[in-house]
């Protein structure tokens, strides 16, 4: 929770110091949001190559945990395309792109924000950390009236960081791994997906 209110004070600062024309925009790249774009795809690549530990027990582990990450992909989309079409100023494509996020609203907004521009970049970012701050404050509930796997999925991408201890608490430790497996899947088809939808 204190990690979300971080990223969304940040984000306000930000809006307000664009607002108030304190950096000269000559001072900024014009193509500055694709260096930090490249610069998170390397950190997450780093962060999953360099825990030994972590790939291998994903490689030890019963392939049916596949099945959790599927479902949030698939239930998400579901779930976007259908809201897409109560949505007049967007296209379904655009509302696919926004789920496509899930969760990680650092790297799916720079990507929507460069191919569809900011509006849509800013409500993807609010969308993502409002699922992270949903799965945060609800996994109590989630887990008594959906049962355990629940939180995981909607924790979305993450599963395997900020949510984790929360998972842990609520679900138990038997779920950590799949928690963490499904966080670096779901992770790992951001950029793609949300590219995917993008180009339409």
């Amino acid at each position: 929770m204190k990690g979300s209110l971080i990223i969304i004070g940040f984000f306000i600062v930000g809006v307000l110091v664009g607002m108030g024309d304190y950096i000269p925009s000559d001072l900024l790249p014009k193509d500055l949001n694709q260096y930090v774009l490249y610069t998170l795809l390397l950190l997450v690549g780093i962060t999953i190559g360099y825990d030994k530990e972590l790939l291998r027990s994903l490689r030890n582990t019963n392939l049916k945990i596949l099945l959790v990450p599927i479902g949030t992909i698939l239930g998400t989309l579901l779930g976007t395309a259908l809201i897409g079409l109560f949505i007049p100023e967007w296209s379904i494509t655009e509302c696919m792109a926004v789920g496509s996020g899930f969760g990680y609203y650092s790297l799916s907004s720079i990507f929507i924000s460069k191919y569809k521009g900011a509006a849509l970049g800013t409500i993807a970012l609010m969308s993502n950390i409002m699922r992270e701050i949903f799965a945060l404050l609800a996994t109590p509930l989630l887990v008594r009236w959906f049962g355990k796997l629940s939180p995981i999925s909607v924790a979305g991408a993450t599963s395997m960081d900020t949510c984790l201890p929360i998972i842990t608490q609520y679900s138990g430790r038997d779920f950590v791994l799949i928690a963490i497996a499904h966080g670096i899947i779901v992770d790992l088809t951001v950029p793609f997906l949300v590219t995917f939808f993008c180009s339409f």
